[in-house]
């Protein structure tokens, strides 16, 4: 066998091991390998698909099956394509007390929700100023007291409860249901009236009559049963369950009208990717408006649905009579409005 010398380091070494056939062959081999493996190693993984948690507002009404469901299991991948998805549930089909939901958000425990903000009141007085009893006859009025709001309540939230605001939906004037005959608010004197909130206490009390808390899903079994003679929630809403089926008057005066604000926990949005945060931002105002919109049509036709009108197209018709404001009525509620 022929001595290698010593001398002729690495190379002399596979020159004389190979030959220079078989060196190209190692050479070609390696070069293959290493353009085979170049694309992986400087690609970047893609970022694993982003999944959110839920808890909306109240189950059965339009402004969730209509809106909030369907932007959340639906159109959030369409809009994002397919980089983020969502599931979604009512918090009163949840096991969720409407008057936790901000505390629950600012614990992480939900990290994004719906919050009624006349429910949250009761821990925080000031988140129901845009909403008080007797203060927005009309969705425009609201509007403007919602706007000029509006920055105020995005400082709470971010300060107070480390959330961030994401949108403010509104639902149907919440007016009242009765059983027996009614032909004025100082009628509702001696009566129960369901009541959903601290500012609806309020109401119930000046008018003479007596506030019963009443859970949303639970009114009709309590008209029936006789533990409520009358119930403020909203036009459509109350068609919706049926209320219209088990009271006969409702007057058409808007008590208040129910103020939601979706809210993210913070530390959960800024978890986000800029992108996913930049799609929500300007998505959400959108799916905002249309809750909006709904709300203002569902107060019109709600009552006419309630009272049988040929305008009504998308609820059950009813026989109830309908009471309009009187100007005692008007009185009554600025009178109220300004002792609170």
């Amino acid at each position: 066998m022929k001595r290698i010398n010593s001398r002729c380091g690495t190379r002399g070494l596979c020159r004389s091991a190979l030959g220079n056939q078989g060196l190209r062959a190692v050479w070609g081999a390696c070069v293959a390998c290493m353009v085979q493996w170049a694309p992986c190693a400087a690609q970047t993984p893609a970022p694993a698909p982003q999944h959110l948690r839920i808890v909306g507002g109240l189950a059965g009404v339009n402004q969730y099956t209509r809106h909030e469901e369907p932007f959340w299991t639906r159109e959030l991948a369409r809009l994002s394509a397919g980089r983020a998805s969502a599931e979604i549930v009512p918090f009163d089909r949840a096991g969720i007390r409407g008057q936790e939901m901000l505390r629950l958000v600012q614990l992480g425990v939900v990290p994004f929700g719906t919050s009624l903000l006349n429910l949250s009141a009761v821990l925080d007085a000031e988140l129901g100023a845009p909403d008080l009893a007797g203060l927005n006859p009309d969705v425009a009025t609201l509007r403007r007291n919602v706007g000029a709001f509006r920055p105020y309540l995005e400082k709470v939230l971010r300060e107070r409860y480390a959330s961030e605001l994401l949108a403010i939906y509104a639902y149907p004037a919440q007016v009242t249901y009765c059983a027996k005959p009614l032909s004025s608010l100082a009628e509702l004197a001696g009566r129960r009236v369901r009541v959903s909130s601290a500012t609806q206490s309020d109401w119930v009390v000046a008018l003479g009559a007596i506030p019963v808390q009443t859970a949303f899903a639970e009114i009709v079994a309590n008209v029936r049963s006789g533990n409520i003679d009358c119930a403020i929630t909203g036009t459509m809403s109350g068609n919706t369950i049926g209320l219209h089926e088990v009271t006969s008057h409702v007057h058409a005066t808007p008590v208040n009208w129910g103020l939601a604000a979706f809210v993210a926990n913070g530390a959960a949005w800024n978890a986000l990717p800029t992108d996913l945060q930049n799609l929500l931002r300007r998505e959400l105002p959108k799916l905002e408006q249309a809750i909006w919109t709904e709300a203002e049509n569902e107060t019109r036709e709600g009552i006419a649905c309630n009272v049988g009108a040929s305008t009504c197209t998308d609820g059950r018709r009813g026989r109830m009579t309908e009471i309009r404001e009187s100007a005692a009525d008007t009185r009554k509620g600025r009178e109220i409005l300004v002792k609170a």
